[in-house]
């Protein structure tokens, strides 16, 4: 286990790096990073850099904003120090940092600005990025999250991304997909760009397209006013009303367990393995929008999407070497059907919209994380409409055929049920369903898949239905999913990470693809080479004053 342990739950009165202010419709989000609190105590956070510390807080931020602001719906993210808007990761945290945590820290700061991109799109809450000093590297990435950039053009400001030319790596978060396929700046003047290390200032850098707007600082104010007014026009968030309060997390933990209301999970060291146990609701869930505001935290659905999502990430930084995550559920079918059913019937109520989101992003964050996924349909489950997403996100199911023979009184069999959250709900990074990606290329299949939605599907009928991977009885059960285990505990990582992420996206390449699985690939690579972070690397001899020495072979 990584000590320090990770903690990913804050809150805007513990934040050390960044002020939320909220005037109306619009907030106001300051970066102004505390030099001394880093997550680490071998490196500052000078001019405005972060490490995965103060992208924690940025991430709380985006949630909270989404939640507990339903009337905000125009987000400005500026810089709180003189003439820098964001210097980027800091550097001596990375040249420090182990090769887990470097690519680890790069996927969660992609997360969190494909969240921000998320909430302009879908939630629309438009983020605007107000550059008032140089946005360098990442910070330029998180500039190029938001809708639109403006520009301060004060003769000093500037937009780069000199990772390239300074650090011997790439943009981490996205940057290069970002400036051609979302900004559209040409190739080649992209190619400048990234080689430039003094970056692109004012009427140039709107002309390439690398920002939308520039304004001197006489009408810089005017400018951010005008474009706030422009995008709160376009939204359709709600005028007022109360929002839901992202309530502290109730969390025990242990060396070997995480537990919470309703997810659980217990790591098993010998097989490498965590297993995530999904407990039914109890009771009537809120059946329209105004009833899953007034549960607030305690709704299951949003309450289950939290706790999953936070034992994701506790488990991908703090436990690197668990390598394959099993999933379990256990409850009432009727009674998950009936909490998931508030997220159609009543679509297009903000609450509604904002927990179906939640879920599709934390089912994305299941997608491109490096572990071996397995998940185990037995009687007594409950994997209905967004737990069976569970069932279609995974490397490898297995689903009891009948049920326990060995007890007097035998539960039912297991049962699976599509439901139309499937059919749209939660697309993977590819931009498709899970089920279209399950059967990519098969259009028979996914017709015979999709006509089984709403139908309560046994294991031969599952089987059938092409929706699970293997169907041992009571005899087998045990000794498959044991051999599973420790089969894949004695496979490398690298090799099985690489496998899986080949296999979970097919079809057409998206930006989110291209994000995290081309660049993710280069830059695993790249962290680990001598040109990099060697002892006369880049990243060990930036700030130094000493040039690195590469080797110039290409290979």
């Amino acid at each position: 286990m990584i000590e320090p342990l990770i903690d990913f739950t804050t809150a805007p009165d513990r934040y050390r790096h960044w002020t939320l202010d909220i005037d109306g419709s619009t907030a106001i989000l300051t970066m102004a990073v505390d030099p001394a609190a880093g997550l680490r105590d071998d490196y500052e956070l000078k001019t405005n850099s972060y490490d995965l510390g103060v992208d924690i807080e940025l991430h709380d931020a985006v949630q909270r904003l989404r939640f507990e602001h339903p009337g905000v719906n125009v987000v400005v993210v500026t810089g709180g120090l003189d003439k820098i808007f964001c210097a980027g990761a800091n550097i001596q945290m990375l040249a420090g940092a182990s090769h887990g945590h470097k690519v680890n820290f790069c996927k969660f700061t992609n997360e969190t600005r494909n969240g921000i991109e998320d909430a302009t799109a879908n939630s629309r809450q438009t983020w605007i990025a107000a550059v008032n000093g140089t946005a360098a590297g990442g910070g330029y990435e998180l500039a190029l999250a938001c809708d639109e950039i403006l520009l301060i053009d004060d003769k000093s400001s500037a937009v780069s991304l000199p990772e390239i030319p300074l650090l011997a790596v790439l943009p981490g978060t996205g940057g290069l997909t970002r400036v051609v396929e979302k900004r559209h700046v040409r190739r080649d003047l992209a190619d400048a760009f990234s080689t430039r290390t003094e970056g692109i200032r004012g009427k140039t850098a709107v002309e390439w397209g690398l920002v939308d707007h520039i304004a001197p600082a006489s009408t810089w104010d005017d400018l951010i006013a005008e474009r706030i007014a422009a995008r709160a026009a376009e939204s359709d968030r709600p005028s007022g009303g109360a929002g839901i309060e992202l309530s502290p997390l109730d969390r025990t933990m242990t060396d070997d367990s995480l537990a919470y209301t309703t997810v659980a999970v217990t790591i098993d060291r010998p097989t490498g393995s965590a297993t995530f146990s999904i407990q039914a609701p109890e009771g009537a869930q809120p059946a329209t929008g105004d009833e899953l505001v007034a549960a607030g935290a305690d709704a299951w659905m949003l309450r289950t999407v939290r706790e999953l999502d936070d034992a994701i990430l506790h488990l991908r930084f703090n436990e690197t070497g668990i390598g394959t995550w099993v999933f379990r559920t256990a409850g009432e079918s009727d009674a998950v059907a009936q909490a998931e059913a508030v997220l159609s019937a009543d679509a297009d109520h903000w609450a509604v919209r904002e927990t179906r989101l939640f879920w599709a992003r934390t089912l994305e964050r299941l997608d491109v994380s490096a572990r071996s996924l397995v998940t185990v349909v037995e009687p007594g489950s409950c994997f209905v409409g967004t737990l069976a997403e569970l069932v279609l996100v995974a490397d490898r199911s297995f689903m009891l055929e009948g049920s326990w023979e060995d007890l007097d009184d035998p539960p039912p069999p297991a049962s699976i049920r599509l439901t139309e959250a499937s059919l749209g709900w939660y697309p993977m990074p590819n931009a498709l369903t899970r089920l279209r990606t399950r059967f990519w290329g098969r259009d028979d299949a996914y017709e015979k898949a999709t006509a089984v939605v709403g139908k309560d599907l046994l294991a031969n009928d599952a089987t059938e239905a092409e929706l699970v991977t293997f169907t041992p009885d009571d005899l087998d059960w045990e000794d498959e999913l044991r051999i599973t285990l420790e089969e894949r505990n004695s496979f490398s990582p690298d090799a099985l990470t690489g496998m899986e992420a080949n296999y979970r996206f097919v079809g057409p390449e998206t930006m989110k693809t291209k994000i995290f699985s081309r660049l993710s690939a280069w830059q695993n690579w790249i962290f680990q080479r001598p040109n990099a972070v060697g002892p006369d690397g880049a990243l060990q001899r930036f700030g130094t004053g000493s040039r690195p020495d590469y080797d110039k072979n290409r290979v």
